[in-house]
């Protein structure tokens, strides 16, 4: 069993890691709040996020890094403030880490191919997973279907 992370996703997007050199490029275009938390691992404050309550059918992708990573049907009402979503995009795309900070062991959630910090997931979703995915608005860009 080998230990390296596909160069592919399962949905045919290439998941092949930015150099430094590209990930600062990509970072260029980021606000000061965006950077804060994709690349410093940070949370917007609940219920200020532009995307929370957004309704249109698209995607939600990478801000850093364009990769697709929730599509507008798994987005439900959480009531917690943040975006929300049953289930990923593709599995592929989202990297799982254990998160020991402020004294709770919670997982968090980043882009597979950018290591951009997303948010975490918790257990406590609606049918048909029961994850709740919840993410910063910060941390993605929407596509309208269509776009």
């Amino acid at each position: 069993m080998s230990n390296e992370k596909p160069t592919r996703s399962a949905s045919g997007h290439a998941l092949t890691p930015p150099s430094p050199a590209e990930i600062e490029n990509l970072a260029e275009s980021l606000t000061p709040e965006e950077r804060r938390v994709i690349l410093k691992h940070g949370t917007e404050p609940a219920f200020c996020g532009g995307l929370l309550n957004n309704k249109k059918d698209g995607h939600y992708s990478c801000r850093l890094c364009s990769l697709p990573l929730f599509r507008s049907k798994a987005k439900f009402e959480s009531g917690t403030g943040w975006p929300s979503f049953y289930e990923p995009f593709d599995q592929d795309h989202i990297a799982y880490i254990t998160d020991e900070a402020y004294g709770m062991v919670r997982v968090e959630i980043r882009c597979a191919r950018c290591d951009g910090h997303l948010g975490h997931v918790f257990e406590d979703g609606p049918r048909p997973t029961g994850l709740r995915y919840c993410l910063n608005s910060a941390s993605l860009q929407f596509i309208e279907e269509g776009a």
